[in-house]
């Protein structure tokens, strides 16, 4: 696995703070839960590669998720 973000769905509150943060990314669906635009998915959770230059972004992103649903890996390794 090169640089990807893995969203762990049935985890997400759908507070928005990633779709306010990242919305080229990241939007809500009718039922409330957040969804990461253009993924793959992975049973429940929701897989994307992004880029080095994604990746700060990204990690705002992680950060600001009130559950910690939302993870970093680059190159199999988790970064948060």
């Amino acid at each position: 696995m090169k640089t990807a973000i893995i969203h762990d769905k049935p985890q997400c509150i759908g507070c928005g703070a990633c779709v306010a943060l990242d919305p080229q990314n990241w939007s809500l669906e009718p039922k409330g839960r957040a969804t990461l635009k253009q993924h793959q998915q992975d049973n429940d959770q929701e897989v994307k590669e992004i880029t080095e230059q994604e990746l700060l972004k990204q990690r705002e992103v992680a950060e600001a998720c009130p559950v910690n649903c939302i993870h970093l890996y680059d190159k199999g390794k988790k970064l948060l």
